[in-house]
């Protein structure tokens, strides 16, 4: 990475990646790679560096964090290539390249989106409620969902996308405090709602920022993440070589479970090939310790064909 870039940036259970990749790539004379997540382009570096005949494609919806990759990458040349899209359109975002031999998916929130207060997504930073991961798409932002003040509607999403369990307590908080006259425009908005909502004891026993899971619950609802997952799991085995990998890093049990019963489903009912990974990969206590993101990450991996 250059030396003035903005971000700092390490790819969560990177090793444990590359360790899959070069198992199963072993003695293949080229590679031809899927970064499905590009972020700010670790696991792309990683790869092209890794396999020197390595070509890689990496997909983004986000233009700045594509734009920082193609930056940071385009000392590879023609060995490297990004498209904005969404990975829920891999056909689309790979019509006319494919087939491939491995797909890579980090399907967290890059160090890059949560350092910019103004896109939303950090309970730890104010700025606008947006999380949209492409805002010049357009579509509702988080504070348009909770504008509507629907306590039962916002109860289900807290619920359904962030697990949390006090989700009709903050829902209800929410519609009281929009039919006062209150606004929610802001990070720092919703997340004092939430601390006044919620009271000392119980927030306590949360074992986490108390607003952790609603900003979790949005952020999936507003870009449709569990859609676009269960989607790019849809289109993957067309567009794989036989012998090809895919390689899935999650971050909560909702994306975890999609994964690992497609996987499952692949390998079982579909005779498509089979899992590599029984039980998920699980980064090690000094990255946990190092790396703040990697503490909830679970890596599975699944090879086409015989």
């Amino acid at each position: 990475m250059a030396a003035d870039a903005p971000y700092t940036h390490e790819p969560v259970l990177l090793e444990e990646v590359l360790s899959v990749l070069r198992a199963e790539m072993d003695g293949r004379a080229s590679v031809r790679a899927v970064d499905g997540t590009l972020g700010l382009g670790g696991y792309s570096e990683a790869m092209l560096r890794t396999f020197p005949g390595a070509e890689v494609v990496g997909i983004d919806r986000d233009l700045e964090a594509l734009g920082f990759a193609q930056a940071r990458l385009e000392g590879f040349g023609s060995r490297f290539s990004a498209v904005h899209a969404n990975f829920g359109d891999l056909r689309g975002a790979l019509e006319g390249r494919g087939p491939f031999d491995v797909f890579v998916f980090d399907l967290g929130v890059s160090n890059m989106q949560l350092s910019e207060g103004e896109r939303g997504f950090s309970f730890q930073k104010d700025g606008p409620l947006d999380m949209r991961m492409n805002p010049q798409g357009g579509g509702p932002t988080a504070a348009d969902v909770l504008a509507q003040g629907d306590a039962k509607k916002l109860a289900r999403i807290f619920w359904e996308y962030g697990e949390e369990r006090h989700s009709r307590r903050i829902a209800a908080c929410v519609e009281e405090h929009l039919r006062r006259g209150g606004r929610l425009e802001t990070t720092g908005d919703l997340t004092a709602l939430i601390r006044g909502c919620l009271p000392e004891p119980v927030q306590r026993k949360m074992g986490g920022h108390p607003a952790r899971r609603v900003f979790q619950a949005l952020r999936i609802f507003v870009n449709d993440e569990l859609g676009e997952l269960d989607s790019m799991l849809g289109q993957i085995p067309a567009l794989t070589q036989p012998g090809g990998v895919a390689v899935i890093v999650s971050y909560h049990s909702l994306e975890d479970r999609m994964v690992k019963h497609r996987f499952r489903a692949w390998e079982k009912e579909e005779g498509l090939g089979r899992v590599l990974t029984r039980h998920p990969i699980l980064p090690g206590e000094e990255e946990r310790a190092r790396n703040y993101k990697a503490r909830s990450a679970k890596l599975r991996a699944f090879r086409f064909g015989a």
